[in-house]
Order: structure tokens, then sequence, then C-alpha cells
């Protein structure tokens, strides 16, 4: 398949904003699917407190950030699409410790270190794993802790009918080794009825 027949994943998550498509207010039903793969376990492995700083990767319109900044010091998302980040910190207006950046994350130059980064339903978005997780570990105080939600069912293609997205799945062993030669301690692999979670620290 030609690169050429799909859209780019900014694109994307702006025409979902376009469509009303906001998973911050989705139904019952829809947010309790979507916590099949990053619900109260998932945010139970964050160990967050008030005196935490944390990162999200791919905050989008902040479905999991309203569940964090109110538990942590500073609350700092990324995301790649202008209009979902635009969402976003309306969605966390009533928050005065959030910051929410438009760029991507391999190319922005933070100007801080974190107790907490996470990241769920996005890495499979990034075709340079290694290097994001290398930069991950950059970001990371000491003993701070990484968070990763990977879904178990891994599509090289997205198709939403209209558009369709290019994937690049995400391989359970290879992130592990990746975290590994990045310096980042193995604590945890945990299960979802839809996703592993992993769980590591820098030491």
């Amino acid at each position: 398949m030609d690169d050429s027949e799909f859209v780019s994943v900014s694109t994307h998550y702006d025409m979902l904003i376009e469509e009303e498509n906001d998973p911050v207010y989705d139904p019952k039903p829809l947010q309790e699917y979507m916590d099949q793969s990053d619900g109260p376990y998932f945010i139970h492995c964050l160990n967050l407190t008030p005196m935490k700083d944390v990162l999200e990767i791919g905050v989008g319109t902040g479905r999991l950030a309203v569940r964090v900044a109110g538990k942590c010091k500073t609350f700092c998302g990324i995301d790649i699409s202008e209009k979902t980040v635009v969402r976003a910190r309306r969605n966390l207006k009533e928050f005065d410790n959030v910051s929410i950046i438009l760029g991507d994350f391999l190319e922005y130059s933070f100007d801080a270190l974190y107790d907490v980064i996470y990241s769920s339903q996005v890495f499979w978005h990034i075709r340079d794993k290694q290097n994001a997780i290398a930069k991950i570990a950059g970001l990371l105080k000491k003993d701070g802790i990484f968070v990763l939600s990977i879904d178990k069912v891994q599509p090289e293609v997205t198709d939403y009918g209209t558009r369709k997205i290019k994937m690049f799945p995400d391989d359970k062993e290879k992130i592990l080794k990746f975290m590994e030669h990045a310096g980042l301690c193995l604590q945890q692999v945990g299960e979802t009825e839809k996703a592993y979670v992993i769980v590591t620290y820098k030491s």
C-alpha cells in the first residue's frame, strides 16, 4: 500500500475534532471500553502524589489527563494535532497546574524533568520507538517512572472509512529491549483486557 493512501496522524486527529469526536465526553459504555486499555489499573501504576511532575505523551483531548492532573504537582501534555491541543486546553482549563504543548514529541525540546511519564495508545503512531524511549529516559528524574500501555492487537493500518492511518505496530519484547538499552529498569508488566501495561523506572 502506497503512503499516499494514508492521512497523517495530525490530520486524522484534527478531523476527529471536526467530527466532534472527543473521548473526554464519551458515553459510559465507550469509556468502559477504553478503560480496558488504560483504566483504573493503569492510573494506579502511575503512583501519583501531589509532589510529582507528570508528562503525558499524546495527551489527545485530555481523556486521561482529566483523571491525572488533580493528583500531581504539575501536569504537562504534548500532542501533534493542533485542533486536539485546543480542545485539551479547554477540557483542562479548571486545573491551574496544567500546560499543553503543540508539537512532535521526538522533535520538541523540553526544559524540565519529570517524576512520571506515561503514554497510552500512542506508541503505534511512532515509527522510531527506540529513540522515543531513549528520549523518555533522558526526561525522567532519578527514580522516575515510565508507564506505557500497548494494545494486544496491533494493526498495520487503521481504516476509518473516510481515511486510513498507517500504524507502526508495537512489539512488546522489542519495546522491553529498547527500555533496557535506554537504562530503564523493569518494574512490572501487567495486563488489562486489551493491553499490556509496562512499568519501568530510572535508577
